[in-house]
């Protein structure tokens, strides 16, 4: 085990969740309740993994990067069960994993972009202004107002955020999740706001085409 590596207890999900963003859950299983404990309890993290499709049910396989994750404004049921909100801190890369415990763990690593302030302001503006219209079509004005001001400044942090939020399939934010580069995944980001916002724009005036026609 290397000496920067941490021990974390692990949490499958059908989710990505990046740091600086917020996963509301519903933790039902016995074997997540006593994680749940566990880390409140300990007063300690946990770290949210992508699972594998093909994974079987308690023999879950995750995808080697995840993000820890803080628990926020828990609130424990009469029959054990805890609703909570994820808040991810740091990315980690699992080094070792244990079955022993009634839920996985492993031995992290955490890590960030190799250098985040190397982001060209030209990719940083066009990712912000591209994801901002892109609100704009997605929400209705008082919401896309307040996530836009919610928006971080730095572009990693950026970068996270955006990729959390994109209406992509969760391979794809994987993908984002596991990249080094801020440059590298503001470009992607950019590319995708690209083809989305022009689609997601005529959806919007063909339904308000078809509203128009039912009311003649």
């Amino acid at each position: 085990m290397s000496t920067a590596a941490i021990e974390l207890p692990l949490f499958p999900l059908d989710a990505v969740l990046f740091p600086g963003t917020a996963l509301p859950l519903h933790i039902f299983e016995e074997r997540y309740r006593a994680m749940v404990a566990d880390c409140i309890r300990e007063e300690k993290p946990f770290g949210i993994v992508l699972v594998n499709a093909e994974s079987e049910h308690l023999q879950e396989e995750p995808h080697a990067i995840g993000t820890m994750a803080v628990i926020r404004d828990v609130e424990e049921l009469e029959d054990g069960r805890y609703n909570l909100i994820a808040i991810g801190t740091k990315r980690f890369r699992i080094v070792a994993q244990d079955r022993t415990r009634l839920y996985l763990s492993g031995e992290v690593e955490l890590f960030e972009d190799a250098k985040p302030e190397d982001a060209a302001q030209t990719a940083i503006n066009q990712a912000r202004t591209l994801f901002m219209r892109y609100l704009e079509l997605l929400l209705d004005d008082e919401d896309a107002e307040a996530m836009e001001q919610s928006l971080p400044d730095e572009p990693e942090e950026l970068s996270h955020f955006i990729a959390y939020f994109l209406d992509i399939g969760n391979e794809q934010k994987q993908s984002y999740l596991e990249m080094t580069s801020t440059q590298q995944r503001l470009e992607a980001e950019v590319t995708i706001l690209r083809r989305e916002i022009p689609f997601m724009r005529k959806i919007l005036e063909a339904n308000l085409s078809n509203e128009r026609a039912r009311l003649n």
